[in-house]
């Protein structure tokens, strides 16, 4: 036997080799087998939000998994690649964050709970356990970081949290030698954070400040509340006892402040004002003092924060000083010196200034009371006492003149951790200053006198500081310093941002192990000395007058440092040392998150879904199920049949849960044999939403449940009987997508007992998609069957199997049936004749009461108006070509029909026709063909004086076309001038002027003839197809009405009808059908449609159907004449150019197509008079196009409305009166409206109109020369910006509007002036504007903005208003006593 040296060069049988070869490629084959097995199973693709830290927040896990994976490995796989211990963290869905986690040690598979294989995307996030944070796993180091690296090779972040994780987002906070993985848990930093309620970071980031200092923390705990002296909700004291007791010992990663703002007084609007940190540190401190009045706490602020200083001024020839003692809180430091290029490098050169004395000379010399005359004098501030706790704010907001805004100094500023304040005392002042401070008589806490300082500190004892009080008052203390004052730094009071905003946190160190913090909102992380000096601010670059604006915008904002005295240095309170009320209250706390912890662990092991119940007696119902996971199906159904009120209807018995989908109304499966099964189980876990509802079945005692198997879809299926013209109630039936139409035949068959032989099945798909299923051997799916869906069945011997589907009656069956409406029809309550005459008048016409005139009228009137209408629609359709939309549904809709008042485009619609039981009514109209004309003058004298209704006047008050407009559908063409080309069409229906583009760009081409482009755009398709032909003689409409009472118990009850109508009818036919039970003609009454708000907007485009009214909407009809064919309902403004209010509302009016404009206006005169009051001469005034409040083209006396002018229902004009005769004679002119600009006195000039022969640059410039008397080279002119009168600020005009464009035509960009109306600025060059004093601009700018306001013109510099930081002792702001 042949030998061979293996691996360890050991010598084997070849045998061996061979087998062990053999052994190998089998084993081969079975691995590339199982991948390959793998690979075609569905896979779940989740996507792991890590939300346990800081620095995770932002990152993303994602794992592409096996379907068959179970939830254990699941835990197993996130853990190893987050680098966490298994047992240490959660995982849960993340659209339901309140919801239970998923089972750490479950083998149920992802896709059994719930997860969606296919690529679609399951949302998780990791979470805490049990409070705690997840521990890292260790590698082989043995370090915890997460990413493998030493601390001094990884990057981290202090400050505001980044907004994402891309790269470099650290920005100026990149450290290498500390990394961002140690932003540690509570339980490792010992602190809890707070809950950032919306802009709070300012409290946030004092409140830890105050809870780190020991000295605060000890006093406050030893204050002991009294509950039957005060309301708990409204203590400040206890409520930030409360609030340091949780900081202190609770499990939370972060806690609310709400309870603390509460006892503020505010409500949740204040949560969204940004404040001053500064601002809220001295309101805070004023209102404790408040409430601790009368107790030991009485001079804690005072005893812990303030100190004095000496304000002095000495003579220079005498030495005489006076002076006065003032105390302070704070200490303001200025970044850089008003007017300075440079700002100060540190905080002792800042304070070397603060203290820096002026020397009062020349005209500011000092009146000196010793030399009693004015002579040279030094004035300054010096230091008497410094405070225990010293808060120094660095002034980094201040005020551009040059812009006029607020700006922020980013300038580089250090500061010591260490600050020795002995250069900066008063060496000069050894005795007490008690006497020579209460003589002066002007102590007032934190105000420091000095042209330095803040305008903060106010000098008045009775200026609110934000507290409303009457008073306030402070305890005088004097205290000198007993040894070198050593202040030792502890608190960094960080912003982030700019003046108009930003976001503060503080870096605050714990006097129990000197390490530093970052206290940002609910993330508390350490940080080290390099994270302090990356808050100096600016660059280390050049400190010159620029280098704030290219500096970082985080920076150092308020200190707070500790005298350094171990006699006074104390320490933080233990558990054990706490004070018994302390203690209690510790106990108290524990309770209640203990309690809330419990019932968190509820929320988040219920299952929330949707239930349904089609109720016996109620019908469907609908409610939420709450159940606990744990709780078996069984328990969940007699949860959920004593939700349903099922008891006495039917029994526990007789009723089941089954899945159930609400949107396609499917029955998705049911749970036989699983009763015991749990809830969390059955609905693939704890979730707060499902894609799934479930349905509460029942059933009678002696019929059986059927089962509902997954993959099956539902059916629900109507016999249709030929004879009897009916479609019967639906009969479900579950069927199997891969299920020929003859083995569907056969289900059918046994479910209703019919013959499959000669079975006919429908689908309908969708809204009058009806599908005839001819084809045996195609499967349901196939034909388009989905989840749920609906089919109609016929089975007959009848001759009508023989015709095509779309002729046979049973697809004329099926379309009415898809298309038939229900409507209530109330009736005038004064119309002529009874509803019984009127019913009768239907069959026999010379029985009815309704007068012969009308009759006759109303025969002619259809006959008249049908050939009328065919003759104009054939015209229509050559010129249209099909303009309209081919869609009802889409042409149609609810807001078609809030359109106010439009008038009618055909009077009666072509396509009408009448039911069987309606034929009579076809009679009437053809035998009163020869009768008198609807529009006789009798009918309309009757109805001219009847009242308008409610919702007619409320819509012909001054409102805006355009807003009717943005409310209907679009129903006009529009056109707009163009430099280049001709009329554009909008696509926004806005009415626009025809007159424009055939005056300025086709003013010598030969004239359009358009037709009631309202009529044509608003309605439904033509009523013609490709040949003329009218589809009413294809279309069968169906109209049957019926008397009814509505359920009113008063005699006075409106009469009404139910009318089912074929809601493809149009608005004209479905008033003809009308005419007979209203008892005049359709031009003699209107028809309103009634909302749920029981509002009535009149419908009146006769040529759109009825497709957006649905069943049981209810019309009203009332009486009264209806617009005639080509008739316009028009509202007239009048135009007040040099008003405040330039547009105001006048009267209603009626414009007929065909009419010129001086007939109109001889029309409109005398019911201005009449309603007005206005006497007006012809001559002396004009119309004009309106367009929102723009005045536009001017209407020439000679324009023909529907030729010339473009008109549509609601139309809107402007009447200007002029106060000289009319200029505009020709379409060529062009009105331009200007106004002069006088720099000089920063005023505007009136409007005046100025008219050009052509688009010339010149000729403007020439025509506002003449009426100015500015020279022609010296004149500047602009175009306005927006809507009329183009308002501008005084301030921002002579800078911002685009003086002198570079064009030779206003026809042209950046011009654009095209049609008349448009407003031109113009000035004198050779004036220069008015100097003005930051006194006079302050006070123009108020002005402005005042003006403006009122105008609706937004003010570009108006800053963002402010509201006052206020702290309400009483619990709450004063109310208005004005105020409801």
């Amino acid at each position: 036997m042949e030998m061979v040296p293996n691996e360890e060069n050991q010598f084997v049988p070849q045998e061996d080799v061979f087998r062990r070869c053999r052994q190998n490629m089998f084993d081969e084959i079975k691995r590339i087998s199982q991948i390959q097995n793998a690979a075609e199973e569905p896979r779940v693709l989740c996507i792991i939000q890590d939300i346990t830290s800081a620095k995770t927040i932002n990152e993303r896990l994602t794992l592409n998994l096996p379907a068959s994976t179970s939830l254990s490995k699941l835990y197993d796989d996130v853990a190893h690649k987050a680098r966490y211990v298994k047992d240490t963290f959660d995982l849960a869905w993340r659209n339901a964050p309140d919801m239970a986690p998923l089972d750490h040690s479950s083998e149920v598979t992802l896709s059994d709970s719930g997860f969606e294989p296919g690529g679609k995307k399951n949302f998780l996030q990791l979470t805490d356990k049990d409070g705690e944070q997840p521990q890292m796993a260790s590698d082989e180091s043995g370090t915890a970081d997460s990413s493998g690296l030493d601390d001094s090779s990884q990057e981290r972040f202090i400050g505001p949290l980044p907004r994402d994780s891309a790269a470099g987002s650290s920005g100026d906070y990149s450290s290498p030698s500390y990394s961002y993985s140690s932003i540690l848990n509570k339980s490792e930093t010992g602190y809890v954070g707070l809950v950032n309620q919306a802009m709070t970071c300012y409290l946030n980031s004092l409140l830890q400040t105050l809870f780190m200092t020991p000295e605060f923390r000890n006093a406050l705990y030893n204050w002991e509340f009294e509950e039957t002296e005060e309301d708990p909700v409204t203590s400040i004291p206890h409520q930030l006892q409360r609030l340091f007791v949780l900081l202190q010992t609770s499990k939370k990663r972060a806690i609310e402040t709400t309870d603390v703002t509460r006892s503020f007084g505010w409500d949740s609007s204040e949560a969204w004002q940004q404040h001053d940190v500064q601002e809220l540190c001295r309101v805070m401190f004023d209102a404790l003092e408040q409430k601790w009045k009368q107790t030991e706490q009485a001079d804690l602020i005072n005893q812990l924060y303030q100190g004095k200083l000496k304000d002095y001024v000495r003579c220079l020839e005498c030495g005489y000083e006076s002076w006065r003692i003032d105390t302070y809180l704070d200490i303001p430091l200025v970044i850089r010196p008003f007017g300075a290029s440079q700002a100060y490098g540190s905080v002792e050169e800042a304070l070397q200034a603060f203290i820096q004395p002026e020397t009062l000379d020349g005209p500011n010399q000092y009146f000196c009371e010793r030399c009693k005359k004015k002579c040279d004098a030094r004035k300054g501030l010096r230091f008497l006492h410094f405070p225990y706790l010293l808060t120094l704010q660095l002034k980094r907001f201040d005020f551009d003149y040059t812009t006029m805004h607020r700006i922020k100094l980013n300038d580089r500023m250090t500061f010591p951790e260490e600050l020795d304040m002995s250069p900066f005392i008063d060496v000069e002042d050894e005795s007490p200053q008690t006497e020579s401070c209460t003589d002066s008589g002007a102590e007032n806490e934190g105000s420091c006198h000095s042209d330095q300082m803040s305008n903060d500190f106010s000098t008045d004892d009775c200026v609110d500081e934000g507290i409303c009080l009457d008073s306030t008052g402070s305890t005088e203390r004097a205290l000198k310093p007993k040894s070198l004052p050593i202040f030792e730094l502890f608190s960094v009071m960080v912003h982030s941002g700019s003046a108009a905003g930003g976001h503060y946190y503080a870096c605050i160190k714990s006097f129990s192990d000197g390490q530093w913090y970052s206290f940002n909102d609910q993330h508390v992380s350490k940080i080290t000395q390099d994270d302090i000096r990356k808050t100096y601010g600016g660059s280390s670059g050049s400190r010159g007058y620029y280098s704030s604006a290219f500096a970082s915008s985080t920076n150092a904002y308020m200190l707070i440092y500790r005298l350094k005295d171990p006699s006074r240095n104390a320490k933080y309170l233990a558990g054990e040392e706490f004070p018994e009320h302390i203690k209690s209250l510790v106990q108290k706390e524990k309770e209640s998150e203990e309690q809330e912890k419990r019932q968190r662990e509820i929320e988040r092991n219920t299952c929330k879904i949707k239930l349904f119940c089609m109720h016996p007696v109620k019908m469907m119902m609908e409610s939420k199920l709450e159940v606990h996971k744990d709780k078996t199906l069984q328990e969940a159904t007699e949860m959920a049949y004593k939700m349903m009120e099922l008891e006495g209807v039917a029994s526990l018995d007789c009723c089941r849960l089954v899945k159930y989908d609400e949107f396609h109304e499917y029955l998705e499966r049911s749970y036989e044999g699983e009763e015991d099964t749990p809830m969390g189980l059955l609905l693939g876990g704890v979730k707060s939403s499902y894609m799934f509802d479930l349905l509460l079945e029942s059933r009678k005692p002696e019929q059986v449940f059927q089962p509902y198997k997954p993959g099956e879809v539902m059916v629900k299926v109507h016999v249709v009987d030929l004879k009897k013209e009916t479609i019967a109630s639906p009969i479900s039936v579950r069927a199997y997508l891969n299920q020929t139409i003859s083995e569907f035949k056969q289900l059918i068959a046994q479910a209703t007992a019919l013959s499959s032989e000669s079975m006919r099945v429908v689908l309908e798909r969708c809204y009058n998609d009806l599908r005839l299923l001819y084809v045996p051997s195609k499967t349901l799916k196939a034909e388009g069957f989905f989840r749920s869906n609906k089919v109609f069945v016929e089975s007959s011997e009848s001759a009508d199997h023989q015709v095509a589907f779309t002729e046979s009656l049973l697809w004329k069956l099926l379309d009415r049936h898809g298309n038939t409406i229900r409507l209530l029809v109330l009736l005038p309550e004064q119309s002529p004749g009874s509803l019984a005459n009127r019913t009768l008048g239907q069959k026999v016409v010379g029985d009815s009461d309704v007068p012969v005139e009308g009759a006759k009228a109303n025969g002619k009137s259809v006959e008249a108006i049908l050939e009328e209408s065919t003759e104009k629609l054939k015209n229509l359709s050559l010129q249209q070509q099909q303009a309209s939309s081919t869609s009802d549904s889409q042409k149609s809709s609810d807001a078609s029909d809030i359109e106010p008042i439009e008038s009618p485009t055909r009077e009666a619609d072509s396509s009408l026709c009448v039911a069987a039981d309606n034929r009579e009514l076809e009679n009437r109209i053809g035998a009163t063909a020869g009768g008198s004309s609807g529009t006789s003058s009798d009918p309309e004298n009757h109805f001219a004086c009847e009242e308008r209704s409610d919702s007619e006047v409320n819509n012909d008050r001054s409102t805006s076309s355009v807003d009717s407009d943005i409310l209907s559908s679009s129903h006009s063409s529009d056109t707009l001038c163009n430099a280049d080309s001709g009329p554009i069409q909008l696509a926004n229906g806005l009415d626009s002027h025809s007159i424009t583009s055939s005056r300025r760009s086709k003013a010598h081409e030969g004239k359009k003839e358009t037709w009631d482009t309202a009529e044509e755009d608003s309605g439904t398709d033509s009523e013609y197809d490709d040949n003329g032909k009218s589809k009413a003689e294809a279309q069968y409409l169906y109209f049957k009405a019926e008397p009814c009472s509505q359920d009113d118990s008063s005699s006075n009850a409106q009469k009404c009808l139910i009318v089912h109508v074929d809601k493809r009818i149009t608005l004209a036919a479905f008033k003809l059908n009308l005419e007979p039970y209203v008892g005049v003609t359709a031009t003699q009454f209107k028809v309103f449609r009634v909302y749920a708000n029981n509002q009535e907007f009149e419908s009146v485009r006769l040529n759109e159907t009825l497709s957006s009214f649905s069943d049981d909407n209810k019309i009203t009809i009332r009486l009264g004449r209806a617009l005639k064919k080509g008739e316009y309902r028009v509202k007239v403004y009048q135009l007040l150019v040099n008003e405040a209010e330039p547009c105001k509302f006048l009267v209603d009016t009626v414009f007929a197509k065909g009419m010129t404009v001086r007939q109109s206006k001889v029309e409109l005169l005398p019911q201005m008079k009449e309603q007005c009051k206005l006497d007006l001469d012809i001559d002396s005034v004009r119309l004009r196009k309106k367009t929102w409040k723009n005045p536009g083209t001017v209407f020439l006396d000679y324009h023909v409305y529907e030729e010339d002018i473009s008109i549509s229902s609601n139309w809107e004009v402007f009447l200007e009166i002029l106060n000289e005769p009319e200029k505009m004679k020709s379409m060529s002119q062009l009105a331009v409206l200007t106004r002069r600009w006088s720099p000089a006195t920063m005023k505007l000039g009136p409007f005046q109109e100025v008219i050009l022969e052509s688009s010339s640059v010149e000729e403007l410039k020439e025509k506002l020369s003449e009426i100015s008397n500015i020279p022609l080279e010296n004149l500047d002119f602009a175009k306005g910006r927006g809507t009329f009168p183009c308002d501008i600020s005084v301030l921002e005009i002579h800078q911002d509007l685009d003086w002198n464009p570079k064009v030779l035509t206003l026809n042209v960009w950046p011009l654009y002036i095209c049609d008349d109306g448009a407003v031109v600025f113009y000035r004198d060059s050779t004036e220069d504007p008015m100097d003005l004093s930051d006194e006079e601009r302050s006070e123009l700018m108020k002005k402005e903005s005042s003006r403006l306001l009122k105008t609706g013109h937004r003010v570009s510099y108006s800053p963002r208003k402010e509201k006052a930081l206020k702290i309400y002792l009483d619990g709450g702001p004063a109310k208005d006593p004005g105020q409801d």
